[in-house]
């Protein structure tokens, strides 16, 4: 693999995204993990969105240049991460498995969007779209 930084882009407005990406434990064989929060207005974004990819529907995994987007992301965050501690742990057994990732990413991207809501925090909204920012 690599070691220059690969980047996990993710929206620290959302409770549940910050507490995951904050456990979240990479191999240091792979390299150095940076957390980037998608409000922040980083030079990471302009790709993100160039690729069309909606940082509300999902983060974002920049390595080797590519970028790897919602649960291909959780996906390739598992293959990577240490296997110490209970959360890396139970994250590497249930997102490892790219299936399973696909099926309860969107769960989880659900749970976000309620989070926010009722939290009353307005989305990233990295593609400028009309729609409305609480849901």
């Amino acid at each position: 693999m690599t070691k220059t930084p690969i980047l996990l882009v993710y929206d620290t407005g959302c409770p549940a995204c910050h507490f995951y990406c904050q456990l979240v434990r990479i191999r240091q064989s792979v390299g150095e993990l940076q957390l980037v929060d998608a409000r922040s207005g980083h030079p990471v974004m302009a790709q993100i969105s160039a690729a069309g990819l909606d940082i509300d529907q999902g983060m974002v995994l920049k390595l080797d240049d590519q970028l790897y987007y919602a649960a291909d992301a959780i996906h390739v965050l598992s293959l990577i991460s240490q296997r110490n501690g209970l959360f890396n742990r139970l994250n590497a057994w249930l997102f490892s498995h790219k299936q399973l990732a696909r099926l309860l990413y969107p769960v989880l991207r659900s749970c976000r969007n309620l989070l926010l809501k009722l939290l009353r925090r307005r989305k990233v909204n990295n593609l400028q779209r009309d729609i409305d920012p609480f849901f």
